[in-house]
């Protein structure tokens, strides 16, 4: 699990994903026949395909950025007030410990006065760094900073407790893919993209430059399955979810039957998804040109955009293994 807890807790939020791209070329340099850097950040492996009379080109995408938070403003005493990169739920926040990309260390608190609304707002919290003024908050946090949270990862009932699952994990899904290729039917093209919590940036670009074919993304999803959670059915430990719908994307049918059959094919543990709320980088990639035939393949997770996502290893498993087969079959 070293690379997980690797990929999970280095810091990266969007626009400021330098380290976990780094990280990520250094798995998977020697995985690929060339990658590169384009001028948005994504990091773009190119596998050929085995057989030259193939020209099709699959891509796949999981995005590198976490969400963060933004100074937008120091006090005298010098506490930092924020803005969300990407969407922070208030609730999910108080108290917990954030880094910045030169090392320091805050907590998060809110305001306690009589006027504080209930609950409070995100204009209600601050970061807390141990300065006694502004003078000494300058001197290690400037406006413009980017925050994200700093959390270790553990493995718990064979359950994974992380911050920034969303979405690493996918990320961890498309380098194990990349490590078990045999066979590959296409040119296949893994997409480490950038600044998806901010609208899903670095797939816009790097699918137009890519010009696929056919498109599978993978990232997280909501479930149904903790007490008084939103009806949905999807649940933890329950196998990969294969996206019919969300708030921006609608699967193409021929991918998403495609999936679902090799799935069955397989025994691949597997349940389908309807999210009404949040999309992912397929609703982009979809629309990228002249259209292209794009999927989803979603990890069960709790707790989304907070500090401590919670995943199942089986999932994942059942993840990658539907991905490789994807890799091997294709889509004719």
């Amino acid at each position: 699990m070293e690379l997980i807890k690797n990929l999970t807790e280095i810091y990266g939020p969007s626009g400021r994903e330098e380290k976990i791209r780094f990280l990520i070329k250094s798995e998977i340099k020697k995985l690929c026949k060339d990658i590169k850097t384009d001028a948005l950040g994504n990091l773009i492996a190119h596998i050929p395909a085995k057989n030259k009379k193939h020209t099709k080109k699959l891509m796949f995408c999981a995005h590198m950025d976490e969400i963060g938070l933004i100074i937008k403003h120091i006090d005298n005493k010098g506490f930092l007030r924020f803005a969300g990169v990407g969407g922070i739920f208030p609730d999910r926040i108080l108290h917990h410990r954030v880094l910045f990309e030169n090392g320091v260390i805050g907590v998060i608190g809110v305001e306690t006065k009589p006027e504080t609304p209930k609950p409070p707002g995100l204009d209600n919290f601050y970061i807390d760094i141990g300065v006694r003024d502004k003078k000494e908050a300058e001197k290690l946090v400037k406006i413009g900073d980017i925050a994200s949270f700093y959390q270790e990862t553990e493995i718990v009932n064979n359950r994974i407790i992380s911050k920034a699952l969303d979405d690493r994990i996918g990320c961890y899904c498309l380098i194990q893919t990349m490590r078990r290729i045999k066979n590959n039917k296409y040119d296949l093209y893994f997409v480490f993209s950038t600044q998806e919590e901010v609208g899903l940036r670095g797939s816009r670009t790097s699918a137009f430059g890519i010009n696929p074919d056919y498109a599978i993304a993978v990232d997280v999803t909501a479930t149904g399955d903790t007490p008084e959670s939103p009806r949905i059915a999807v649940e933890i430990g329950k196998g990969v979810a294969i996206k019919v719908m969300d708030s921006a994307f609608i699967a193409n049918p021929f991918i998403k039957e495609k999936l679902i059959s090799y799935a069955r094919r397989l025994k691949i543990i597997h349940q389908l998804e309807i999210l009404e709320r949040g999309t992912t980088d397929a609703a982009i990639i979809q629309v990228t040109r002249e259209g292209v035939l794009s999927g989803v393949l979603s990890i069960p997770t709790r707790y989304v955009h907070s500090p401590n996502e919670v995943c199942d290893i089986n999932d994942v498993d059942a993840t990658i293994k539907l991905l490789v087969s994807c890799v091997e079959q294709g889509f004719e």
